[in-house]
């Protein structure tokens, strides 16, 4: 039973100041990019651990499965505790349980640990509400896509430092050097995030529970989490079997040069960074179906690429461009509609994009072992057609989003 202090929906402050914007995305970016450390370096702890490269998808697929639990079980706090002590309580844990995969003696306790630091590395799916929260109408499509396409960087760029990182020192340097810089920001946040204006308290469980009536009685809520979860299956099948391609011959390159090729998915990235303002001017819906058109394109060029490097970066650019902006808009619609339930919707939305991601990286190790790159690229071009039927059925659904700002039944 809820028991209001005041409104049960946060109002609009406008104290998103550039620097507070700045911070948002680099704790984000810092936070999502805890799962993906070990993507560039795959091979090497494979070999570490005297296990097949095939298996080794696997430590994605718990960092991703951890994710998933702690987004489901912790974020909808967001809609009841103050977060600026949450958040950086989340981030410190996510520090020390990255020590603890750090130094992991055996296969098992690896697995243990990339599923605590998954379980909880929340910190940028917490902040995305909360800066929904505190900025002004007008500008929020903005200000959240900013902040959600530097988290998509920081998939990019944990890729990247990650594979230098473990070149020169070990893939275990790579994760100690993750905790110092989430308990650096964790320290920051404390200081620097507002503290939350009281809102309705709700029991855990009901918490919970609504959760499932939240997702039921909304069709745009519904369209727009199978346009999110078809995305990003593909999206960590194509970089989990991108890992395989360039490790195996003609290319056999080291965790470095695999994580160089993160620059080009960077490109795109920093491209797409203001894809959210195609919310706040109407355009959400149209800009989505050209995104998705736009990864099609791109996997039907990267079937090309089995031998051909300049083919992997253009359709690796193209991929990379195309995808954040099918993210950024499908989180911003979700965070427009109703200020009270933003980190619920936020739950629903992420729990099912990475139980979606984590099969992704599994179904990619299979496909790799099965038929290596084409099959792999076709099993990815399959999910997004889906996603396209799914988006030419409900665009006149998602649409009255863009009209309405709520996308529930009044």
């Amino acid at each position: 039973m809820q028991k209001p202090n005041v409104s049960s929906a946060p109002q609009a402050t406008g104290t998103m100041s550039r620097g507070l914007i700045f911070l948002f995305t680099l704790s984000g970016a810092a936070a999502i990019g805890n799962l993906y450390w070990a993507q560039p370096l795959l091979g090497m702890i494979a070999r570490s651990f005297e296990i097949p490269v095939s298996q080794s998808g696997s430590f994605i697929t718990f960092t991703q499965l951890g994710y998933a639990v702690g987004i489901l079980l912790l974020m909808p706090l967001g809609d009841a505790l103050n977060r600026r002590r949450f958040i950086p309580a989340l981030m410190a844990l996510s520090a020390v349980f990255l020590v603890i995969r750090a130094v992991a003696p055996v296969y098992w306790s690896m697995l243990a640990g990339l599923a605590l630091v998954g379980l909880t590395s929340l910190g940028g799916q917490l902040l995305l509400p909360l800066a929904g929260d505190l900025s002004r109408d007008e500008e929020r499509g903005k200000v959240i896509g900013i902040i959600a396409s530097g988290m998509l960087i920081g998939t990019m760029l944990s890729r990247l430092f990650g594979g230098i990182v473990a070149d020169w020192f070990g893939w275990r340097a790579t994760y100690f050097a993750a905790a110092i810089i989430d308990i650096s920001l964790a320290i920051i946040l404390l200081v620097r995030l507002p503290d939350d204006k009281p809102r309705y308290r709700i029991a855990y469980a009901e918490l919970l529970f609504s959760i499932v009536g939240i997702v039921k009685n909304s069709r745009p809520v519904q369209a727009t989490m199978v346009l999110g979860t078809c995305s990003f299956a593909v999206y960590t099948m194509f970089w989990t079997g991108l890992t395989f391609l360039l490790s195996a011959p003609p290319f056999s390159y080291t965790p470095t040069q695999i994580g160089l090729l993160n620059l080009v998915g960077l490109v795109g990235s920093f491209a797409a960074k203001n894809a959210g303002k195609y919310h706040d001017t109407g355009r959400s819906t149209l800009v989505s179906g050209i995104g998705l058109t736009a990864v099609l394109i791109a996997l039907i060029i990267a079937a090309m690429g089995a031998q051909s490097l300049v083919v992997v970066i253009i359709s690796t650019l193209l991929f990379n461009f195309a995808m954040q902006i099918v993210f950024v808009l499908s989180q911003t619609r979700l965070l427009n509609m109703k200020a009270e339930l933003r980190s619920r919707l936020n739950t629903a939305y992420v729990v099912f994009c990475f139980i979606a991601g984590a099969a992704g990286s599994m179904i990619a190790g299979s496909l790799w072992k099965s038929g290596a790159w084409t099959l792999l690229i076709s099993g990815e071009a399959i999910v997004i057609l889906l996603a396209l039927l799914c988006w030419s059925v409900f665009r006149k659904t998602l649409k009255t989003v863009e009209v309405t700002h709520s996308g529930f039944a009044s």
